[in-house]
């Protein structure tokens, strides 16, 4: 091919790809929707047949009302007793209120039967618990994630060892050291501390906390030891801080367990008046009106309730550290 003196020639454009027709293109994003969902054991294809959308949307709802009965429930239910009059609930205990409602039965339980003082009691008793729980589990899980010292594996190894020791081997050697206490020089029974030391002591909890601790970002802690940040600093102001999700889920635990437990309490609380609720209400069973029994058992659920209602969102807040590190 000849050109003229001075003329250039323009590279040519690659051939654009021919464009697969609309009903092809609408077809292979239908099967690529499908491809990406198809993951159940119902494809979008059945979901869209109506007997198996009406079919599995009837039992979905079905399942979930079994659900919300047999979580709520039991407590509704004692709601219920709580304020019906003994009478009632002996001879029709499924009918709603048919000879009024028994607010007194609430008045007796607090006032008669001295729920109140046991109540305070408990959670004096959970207040401890948690705060010692809290304090050992954080530190112990800082030093073994964030300060790594030299034989950390070995502590670690070592903690992790009690949790496969049953818990009714220690009950006698944890007594006797209750009774007897080291350096003290006197006995921590009918004490609160009786229950609070112990309850520090949870294996479960530093493993938790410092598995928690392993996977925060380490970029943050080498920033605040740039910035000047010592141990205690960098424990109190960059760690705890991003550990919201994990200290609500360990409060969850402490309160709860020491708002249940009965066995330890019993043993190093001896005087009725600093017991909890828990070792009181067997002992006033039998000596108490079964309305007035139940309203002190509804007094006795409300604490974990409120609890758990207050600390559920931190179970799935698992993003409380997103944001800490840039770019």
């Amino acid at each position: 091919m000849s050109t003229a003196p001075g003329s250039v020639l323009e590279p040519t454009a690659p051939a654009a790809p021919p464009v697969p027709p609309a009903p092809a293109r609408r077809a292979r994003r239908r099967r690529r929707s499908e491809e990406g969902t198809d993951r159940g054991a119902l494809s979008e294809a059945d979901w869209r047949r109506p007997a198996v959308r009406w079919g599995m949307g009837g039992t979905h709802v079905v399942l979930l009302a079994l659900l919300v009965v047999a979580g709520l429930g039991p407590m509704l239910l004692l709601a219920k007793f709580a304020v019906t009059p003994t009478q009632d609930i002996l001879r029709t205990p499924m009918a709603v209120f048919p000879n009024g409602i028994a607010w007194d039965n609430l008045d007796r339980a607090w006032n008669d039967v001295r729920v109140s003082t046991y109540f305070l009691n408990t959670v004096w008793l959970a207040a401890g618990s948690w705060a010692s729980q809290i304090l050992v589990a954080t530190t112990g899980g800082y030093a073994l994630s964030v300060l790594r010292p030299r034989y950390g594996r070995v502590v670690q190894a070592l903690v992790l060892s009690t949790m496969f020791v049953p818990a009714v081997v220690l009950l006698v050697p944890l007594y006797l050291t209750v009774l007897d206490p080291p350096l003290l020089g006197r006995s921590l029974i009918n004490s609160f501390w009786a229950v609070w030391l112990p309850a520090g002591a949870s294996a479960f909890n530093v493993i938790l906390v410092q598995r928690f601790f392993d996977n925060l970002p380490r970029e943050v802690f080498e920033a605040a030891r740039v910035d000047g940040a010592g141990p205690y600093r960098l424990f109190w102001s960059i760690v705890l801080p991003m550990s919201r999700p994990i200290l609500g889920v360990v409060s969850v635990f402490a309160v709860i367990a020491a708002w249940k437990d009965f066995l330890w309490p019993l043993l190093v609380l001896k005087d009725p008046s600093i017991q909890p609720l828990s070792v009181r209400l067997p002992a006033i069973e039998a000596s108490t009106e079964l309305g007035v029994f139940l309203a002190a058992l509804a007094i006795a659920t409300i604490i974990p309730v409120v609890v758990f209602v207050a600390f559920q969102r931190l179970f799935l807040q698992g993003a409380g550290m997103g944001g800490a590190v840039k770019g």
